[in-house]
């Protein structure tokens, strides 16, 4: 069967001109970005920086010419899956053989948001600055690859021994690639690799659809999310996601240097992949299926269960690594709020109950008897003072 085209890996928006672009002179982002200000930093990384965790991101390559990255790839590890020629026949832009060049600029901006290093003059910094990206380009110069050689990246993964796969890609028009690929996850699965993938940017309109391979069983399929923790609204909807991420107005680092901004659930995925890397470099031992359930587990909520929108919630990096005592195996809808049930309503009586007349009499009694006490203890004080007074009248005449 031949290979299932992949849906280019691009932002959420139609246009190509709303897309990232970059030029040999960048600009650097001076600022924070939105997606990391709401991390407290210093406390996350008090718990794990990610060391010696291999996260491997299958896209178009990851430019090491960025100086955040310079430190952050391994190219011994990496590799190029291009064919040759396109279907047409034409040569293939490939660079080297390592993944380590990228003319499209998305495995570069992906790879940022996972593990870019700190520098001085910018606030942006990656999730897990000392984990260490693999690189695997399997895209071309239009972000097209093949389901046939995602496959081939997924293997490759497993046998340099990655711990956390990212596939920021799904199939053309949600379209079951060819069953090999499925296999690739489930061999990277049974490696104990936890595999990361983006939903997909057909969401608008509340489009609900499967898409491949972030629905495959296993893998964590993650949904874009706005400034508010709602849904970005072209986010793709379904009973696969498992948790929602920052997507919008996301700043990376690009090709050459610097960094821009740009949309879409292709970098929700690497925020939630980054979080992942933390938590396995704390928790060793914790297989896949432990760390995607602690991150959907610790995802701030709007409701208390699960919703196709944005899964278990929207990722929160801290909690994740703080509220950890020990693994789970599935998440769970927070305590108390799930299944809470309406008052049951009081039963409607016309007219007087057999039980609220006895109420009623016995009310009636107690009443009467307390008046009764009152005067009689009245009448007694009354008949102790007329004698006293009688006393007094005599002894003065």
């Amino acid at each position: 069967m031949a290979a299932t085209l992949l849906a280019a890996p691009v932002a959420a928006a139609d246009s190509a001109s709303d897309q990232c672009t970059f030029a040999k002179t960048n600009h650097k982002y001076s600022g924070t970005p939105w997606a990391l200000q709401r991390v407290n930093l210093d406390q996350l990384w008090s718990e794990s920086k990610g060391r010696n965790v291999k996260v491997a991101v299958i896209d178009t390559g990851v430019d090491t010419a960025n100086p955040q990255l310079t430190h952050a790839v391994a190219p011994s590890l990496g590799a190029n899956f291009l064919p040759p020629k396109d279907d047409k026949g034409q040569e293939i832009d490939r660079g080297n053989s390592k993944g380590t060049t990228d003319t499209v600029g998305h495995g570069t901006r992906v790879a940022g948001i996972i593990a870019a290093r700190p520098m001085k003059g910018t606030g942006f910094v990656g999730l897990a600055p000392e984990a260490t990206i693999i690189p695997i380009k399997q895209n071309d110069a239009e972000g097209h690859g093949t389901a046939r050689t995602l496959a081939r990246a997924i293997r490759h993964a497993i046998n340099v021994k990655a711990d956390v796969i990212n596939i920021s890609q799904d199939t053309a028009n949600a379209i079951p690639p060819d069953e090999d690929l499925h296999r690739a996850v489930d061999e990277a699965l049974a490696a104990k690799i936890v595999v990361v993938a983006s939903a997909g940017n057909d969401g608008l309109g509340g489009n609900v659809k499967k898409t491949y391979p972030a629905s495959y069983p296993g893998v964590l399929a993650v949904a874009a999310s706005d400034r508010n923790n709602e849904r970005a609204a072209f986010s793709q909807s379904g009973d696969f996601v498992g948790v929602a991420a920052p997507g919008v107005d996301m700043i990376s680092t690009v090709p050459k240097g610097g960094h821009c901004p740009d949309n879409g659930t292709s970098f929700s995925a690497p925020y939630v992949a980054g979080v992942a890397a933390l938590i396995k470099a704390k928790h060793k031992d914790w297989t896949p299926r432990q760390i995607v359930a602690q991150i959907e587990q610790t995802a701030e909520r709007s409701i208390a269960g699960y919703d196709i929108r944005v899964g278990w919630g929207v990722v929160d990096p801290v909690r994740a690594v703080t509220e950890d005592d020990h693994p789970i195996e599935s998440p769970h809808p927070d305590a108390g709020l799930t299944h809470a049930e309406a008052p049951t309503p009081a039963k409607l009586t016309l007219g007087e109950t057999p039980q609220e007349r006895t109420a009623r009499i016995a009310t009636y009694v107690a009443i009467g008897v307390a008046v009764l006490v009152a005067g009689l203890g009245g009448g007694a004080v009354a008949l102790r003072d007329a004698r006293r007074r009688r006393r007094g009248r005599v002894g003065t005449s």
